[in-house]
């Protein structure tokens, strides 16, 4: 399903009209703010490409071309709500406030974890997945929590709680998800399963994994679930928005599928000319999601000043980032013994007193 064409027309498609409502009740400044958080992004994205290709990152994963996808979700999302990432959101992270320079130091190895997910100012947003597929476990678990706890269910938005999380194609095919799936539609969970179909698990097409539409194995458990374009953010913030909602106040897990594409490489040790075609490639760049809503604003009369702007706050967010990320220091060594255990534990002492002695050991020695 979808609201805008390719071409930034207002074009609802028949199974789009449930959620009519959702997108009429937004003004002028709320469909802004969708196109800003995509541009601002992106340019953010551009940068940390650069900063790993200079030999400042380790790695870098970008997120060209799946922010429509990301940000009517994540816009879609109470602020009581909790999230977990796999470890392409930015667009996610931001908007629920976790600083995005924090997600380069981890890509720079200057950091265990990045931010802490305990933190208020960080949106209730847990830590990125590297181990893909188990976020949709830790979900589920929290989901079922809010449930025990009485945090879920009660039929007041306001207030209860839901959970959103997100993983890809390829980790579509992982148990852990199927799992997660199970034990959701069995408890009745208060969660979103968010499924960013970008049609490559690095080299691995979506062909290859399914003969039939991914959102099907989970309408397969019995969550009811929602095929829409990846590539119209007004699309996904309305049925995200629905769907947390149902979720939330008692209807159980929910799921979407949206179909976009990874229009840059799958990380920055991946070199995708090696498995798809340019044609390919060309062919979703004109379903590009920004160039979309911005012609879609274009026709409702947005001013270039607007754009202009947006693209200031782009590269502001660009340049700042860059300045903080050159600046790292590197962690301390003694660091590596941190947050192994909630309490203190012998061994990590033992293991911390060992390396200060050996370290010291060298202190006023010859070269």
């Amino acid at each position: 399903m979808r609201f805008l064409e390719p071409d930034g027309s207002f074009a609802p498609t028949p199974d789009a009209e449930p959620y009519r409502e959702i997108v009429d009740a937004l003004d002028d400044d709320a469909l802004a703010q969708l196109y800003r958080d995509m541009a601002v992004i992106r340019a953010f994205d551009h940068q940390a490409t650069l900063l790993q290709r200079q030999g400042q990152l380790a790695l870098w994963p970008p997120s060209l071309g799946q922010e429509a996808a990301q940000v009517g979700s994540a816009r879609a999302t109470r602020p009581q709500d909790a999230v977990f990432p796999s470890y392409r959101e930015h667009a996610v992270l931001r908007i629920r406030g976790v600083d995005p320079v924090n997600v380069l130091a981890l890509m720079r190895g200057t950091t265990h974890g990045g931010w802490d997910p305990s933190d208020p100012a960080n949106g209730n947003t847990r830590l990125y997945t590297l181990v893909l597929g188990t976020q949709t476990l830790h979900a589920t678990g929290y989901a079922m929590g809010l449930n025990l706890d009485g945090r879920a269910g009660t039929g007041d938005v306001d207030a209860d709680e839901a959970v959103v999380v997100y993983y890809g194609d390829g980790a579509a095919s992982e148990g852990d998800v199927h799992e997660a799936m199970v034990f959701a539609a069995s408890y009745n969970t208060p969660q979103l399963f968010f499924l960013q179909n970008n049609q490559w698990a690095i080299s691995v097409p979506v062909s290859t994994q399914a003969k039939v539409p991914l959102v099907e194995r989970s309408a397969g458990y019995g969550i009811p679930s929602v095929r829409l374009d990846g590539n119209d953010v007004l699309a996904s913030y309305a049925v995200s928005r629905m769907q947390l909602d149902e979720a939330r106040t008692g209807g159980g897990p929910r799921a979407i599928e949206a179909v976009t594409y990874r229009l840059g490489a799958h990380t920055t040790s991946d070199d995708p000319t090696k498995y798809r075609t340019r044609e390919e490639e060309e062919s979703w760049e004109r379903r590009d999601p920004i160039a979309r809503m911005r012609a879609f604003l274009e026709n409702r009369g947005a001013s270039g000043s607007f754009f202009a702007d947006v693209d200031a706050e782009g590269e502001a967010l660009a340049v700042d980032a860059r300045d903080r990320v050159v600046k790292m220091e590197g962690p301390s060594p003694d660091s590596m013994f941190a947050h192994v255990y909630t309490d203190p534990h012998p061994l990590m002492e033992r293991q911390a007193a060992w390396l200060a002695e050996y370290e010291a050991s060298f202190e006023g020695g010859e070269a």
